[in-house]
């Protein structure tokens, strides 16, 4: 059945939209040719999305550079402004970006252990109003939100977890009332980096691969056939409660101490570098496993305690990337967080010898290319995509 011409207009809009946001600023007749569209139907979106004000005249191109053909026309980036912050036990990190993305304003702030809710929240909140205020935001259209803990898949709420503070499930709802017209939305830190990843880094040229987070906590995320897999309950990738041998016990349904957690969680990763007289002086700013392991990397060409100390993690690693790999075949792990991307990618060809060890299942080990970006670029991404999806949405004419 052929589409209905209200149908096919929002079609070849949406079209080229896109290829405006991927190529940059193009001229009606570079539109045609991405396109394939006639001359009118192109005339014609032009018109459309000019008097939307979604696009606008930014230039001309041609060596002429004069008259209709020439005209350069680019999305109106400053049409809405979106927020990504990511929240950790420690504290918030924000950036405000335009439509398209890119960065006008960035910030971090600490938020000590003995804040209470309350306070927590408001430096929290505080800290995106002087964010968006300096990158000249009047109000924000989108806030995407990368946190730790599992997301409710129906209502997407933040889930109240054990170990994680309080402040994190009360600053969603506090965000929200402080900017009424913005669409909040929340989701777990480890997905949002394999977004990234997928999107921007170590994962481009995969449409399913297992990214695992290695850091105060572990966790990972599965993409398959380029869609991000959350599960029934949003709790896909809670791998630091796999049971795995090596451990004193079992995790429980509430505490994943005794699961995979108990072997490469950063302060299982700080006993076994001591168990191999591995020491390293702690820099500002980065934790003390993250720094173990690239010490132990740095060193591991003239150091033999070294090499055996990464040479056991590794180990430990592929104990619970085994098990992954022997259920979803992913065929690429990609591994993030602070200790992964400490390791870079000296540790992920150990990790990968293991599993080859392990496992008839060939399985490439990549080291995260985002860094510590990771889930503030996948939250951007995220944002910046619902809030495309809602303004370049059909309009009915």
């Amino acid at each position: 059945m052929p589409a209905s011409p209200s149908t096919a207009r929002a079609i070849n809009d949406r079209l080229a939209l896109r290829l405006l946001q991927q190529e940059g600023p193009l001229t009606a007749g570079q539109l045609k040719q991405l396109t394939g569209l006639s001359r009118p139907t192109v005339a014609d979106l032009v018109e459309r999305l000019t008097a939307s004000g979604l696009i606008a005249v930014v230039g001309e191109s041609g060596e002429q550079r004069r008259g209709p053909n020439a005209r350069l026309y680019g999305i109106v980036a400053d049409r809405a402004h979106l927020a990504a912050l990511d929240v950790r036990t420690e504290g918030v990190s924000v950036i405000v970006s335009d439509l398209l993305g890119r960065v006008l304003a960035e910030a971090s702030a600490p938020i000590g252990g003995d804040a209470g809710t309350g306070p927590a929240v408001e430096q929290a909140v505080a800290l995106v109003e002087r964010t968006a205020k300096e990158a000249g935001a009047d109000r924000l259209h989108t806030v995407g939100i990368g946190a730790p803990g599992l997301i409710d898949p129906a209502g997407g709420e933040l889930r109240d977890s054990t170990g994680l503070p309080a402040w994190h499930r009360r600053l969603v709802a506090v965000l929200q009332e402080r900017f009424p017209d913005a669409r909040v939305s929340v989701e777990n830190e480890t997905n949002l980096a394999a977004l990234a990843e997928q999107r921007d880094g170590a994962a481009r040229d995969r449409d399913t691969f297992v990214l695992l987070w290695l850091g105060l906590g572990v966790g990972a995320a599965v993409v398959l056939d380029g869609a991000l897999r959350r599960g029934a309950s949003g709790g896909a990738g809670e791998i630091g409660f796999l049971p795995v041998p090596g451990t004193a016990g079992l995790p429980s349904a509430t505490d994943c101490d005794g699961g995979f957690h108990s072997l490469v969680g950063a302060q299982a990763v700080a006993g076994l570098a001591a168990r191999h007289g591995v020491a390293a002086p702690v820099p500002p700013h980065e934790p003390h496993a993250a720094a173990l392991v690239r010490t132990a990397v740095e060193r591991s060409g003239t150091d033999a305690a070294a090499a055996r100390f990464l040479d056991a993690l590794a180990g430990r690693v592929a104990l619970g990337a085994a098990a992954a790999v022997a259920v979803l075949d992913p065929g690429c792990l990609v591994l993030a967080g602070e200790i992964g991307r400490a390791g870079g990618d000296a540790f992920a060809a150990r990790v990968q010898d293991r599993l080859a060890r392990m496992s008839p299942l060939v399985t490439e080990v990549r080291s995260s290319t985002l860094g510590g970006g990771a889930v503030l670029r996948g939250a951007l991404l995220t944002a910046r995509d619902r809030a495309q999806d809602e303004l370049f949405a059909p309009t009915g004419r």
